[in-house]
């Protein structure tokens, strides 16, 4: 594509974005976006297979919640939640409350996810100071995990490359096994838990249990775990894992914090994703779906265990932003809610995440598809360039694969996602959850083309 305005370069520093690559090259620039698709300057149209970056669940386009807004803003476009209340910030966290497992009663609103996961470990923190174990602060989380950038959710960010540069980080981190069966003989080191996915999820589990054992149980604060992790490229959890997790933490009083920044509100078929895998966690951090990115807010979820001593006598959360729980931003999310209700969105995910796999399933014949998982309108196709080894492409290999050509061409097709090498090279996928067989389709034909091209230039 090609557009004359230069200042997307010359002034807007674009986020994780090697901003030389522009030097001398016009920037991608999306206008416009109606249902699953998105156009450019240039009035090119693509399937927007990302749903933005996992946020549109309802689509572009959807006037009810842009109408939310200016509605709101024009009755009260701010006010803190700072010691003082709003009608919409109350609405709003009683109907999480509402909506939230177990006793998830008490919403503390962000304006992002990264901001969420960082409250909740600050949270967790001085929780186990208030009763009266000031020792337990450390946290476990997963290999290739990403949780946010601010320096607290860094730290729990399971990834080298997005760390080196600002290291020192938060101390206390800590990182075990995730939850890639297809690499499991690799991670494991025993051949047979390659073959048993339920075992490999007892075993994964189990190495949380051996890191609180190996930092002190009286050190540990928190497991932070996504239901489905996304970087990766989308692991779901083998059956057995999460019970297993919820006993682990309940016996070393430990908080199970659910970071469903990306997995809440339908992304797996249910509003909040420990549903699908039934189990209830002490905090759940969200974001992204929330408003379907018509508006930016975040929060966490808290149960009334955890939230009882910060509501005695003196004690307080010192902890907040300007912007958390805003007037606009709570009422788009109120509306998007009811958008949910109204059209079913959940449902919809249900009842099709059956044939969105099988179609990505397809790929299986081409020789550079090693795997292809995930849940409900969340997948990820890791590439290969042996099938039967399972052999990965070294780091020049995966740089002239990913960004060199797929990235590229996949959007030259007409197919927005992410060619991702955050672990093993792979292409996600996650379209609006309004998205159906006409959308698969398109997607997996855009895959084969490209992904054919793709292995004979290797």
């Amino acid at each position: 594509m090609t557009t004359t305005d230069s200042r997307a370069y010359d002034h807007l520093w674009m986020h994780f974005t090697r901003m030389s690559t522009y030097k001398d090259n016009p920037v991608p620039t999306i206008v416009k976006g109606d249902g699953a698709y998105i156009w450019d300057a240039n009035g090119r149209k693509y399937l927007d297979g990302l749903a933005g970056l996992f946020v549109v669940q309802a689509g572009h386009g959807r006037a009810e919640l842009a109408e939310a807004a200016a509605k709101q803003a024009k009755e009260l476009a701010f006010f803190p939640v700072w010691s003082y209340a709003h009608p919409n910030a109350i609405d709003l966290a009683d109907r999480l409350a509402a909506l939230a497992p177990g006793d998830l009663n008490k919403v503390f609103f962000t304006t992002g996810g990264g901001e969420a996961v960082e409250t909740a470990w600050k949270l967790a923190k001085q929780y186990f100071k208030l009763v009266g174990k000031p020792m337990k602060h450390k946290v476990i989380s997963r290999a290739v995990a990403y949780h946010g950038t601010p320096h607290g959710a860094l730290s729990i960010t399971g990834i080298p490359d997005a760390k080196k540069y600002f290291e020192p980080l938060v101390p206390g981190a800590h990182k075990v096994a995730n939850t890639n069966f297809y690499r499991a003989e690799e991670i494991t080191g025993v051949p047979e838990l390659g073959a048993d996915l339920e075992r490999f999820g007892r075993w994964a589990a189990d190495q949380v249990e051996n890191a609180i054992l190996a930092e002190g149980p009286d050190t540990v604060a928190a497991v932070f775990v996504e239901p489905v992790q996304n970087s990766g490229g989308c692991f779901p959890p083998p059956p057995g894992y999460f019970q297993r997790l919820r006993e682990i933490c309940d016996q070393y009083d430990v908080l199970l914090v659910s970071d469903e920044v990306i997995c809440a509100f339908g992304r797996l078929g249910t509003m909040f994703a420990c549903d699908k895998f039934d189990y209830i966690p002490d905090i759940i951090t969200c974001a992204k779906g929330m408003t379907s990115g018509y508006s930016p807010i975040g929060a966490a979820i808290v149960s009334d265990r955890i939230a009882e001593p910060f509501y005695q006598g003196t004690n307080y959360f010192p902890h907040g932003y300007t912007f958390g729980g805003h007037p606009v931003s709570a009422a788009v999310a109120m509306a998007n809610l009811d958008l949910f209700e109204r059209e079913g969105l959940n449902e919809r995910v249900l009842k099709n995440e059956h044939a969105f796999r099988s179609t990505l399933e397809k790929l299986h014949d081409l020789p550079i598809v090693g795997d292809v998982r995930g849940d409900g309108y969340f997948y990820g196709i890791e590439l290969v360039k042996d099938k039967a080894t399972k052999a990965t492409f070294d780091d020049d290999e995966s740089e002239r694969l990913l960004r060199g050509f797929l990235s590229k061409a996949l959007f030259d097709a007409g197919l927005y996602c992410r060619a991702d090498d955050r672990g093993d090279p792979v292409v996600q996928l996650a379209p609006p959850l309004i998205a159906g067989q006409e959308q698969f389709d398109e997607i997996e034909q855009i895959l084969r083309s490209v992904l054919t091209e793709a292995w004979t230039r290797l």
